[in-house]
């Protein structure tokens, strides 16, 4: 099932720059068959809905055995049963 996301990762208690998590964080999403469209909050997602969620988990285990003790994700998930929702479809 196609889907678009939004996700914010959030590393809590890493100092007051979290550039080098963040940076790692959008390397794994590269990686996957994955449009993604960064913006100053979060990142824009669209993919294959169970691909999307494994990158999440997978973003989660990453970041814990690197050391980051504390992790909060906001996803935001969109999908439709009438057409493909895509992200160039919700630009205006």
């Amino acid at each position: 099932m196609k889907a678009t996301a939004e996700l914010q990762v959030v590393p809590i208690g890493q100092g007051v720059s979290v550039r080098g998590e963040i940076t790692r964080v959008m390397a794994l999403l590269k990686t996957c068959d994955f449009i993604v469209e960064p913006h100053a909050s979060g990142t824009n997602i669209e993919g294959e809905l169970a691909d999307i969620l494994a990158a999440v988990a997978a973003i989660h285990e990453m970041l814990h055995r690197e050391g980051c003790v504390r992790l909060l994700s906001y996803l935001k998930i969109e999908t439709r049963t009438d057409k493909v929702p895509t992200l160039a479809g919700k630009r205006l």
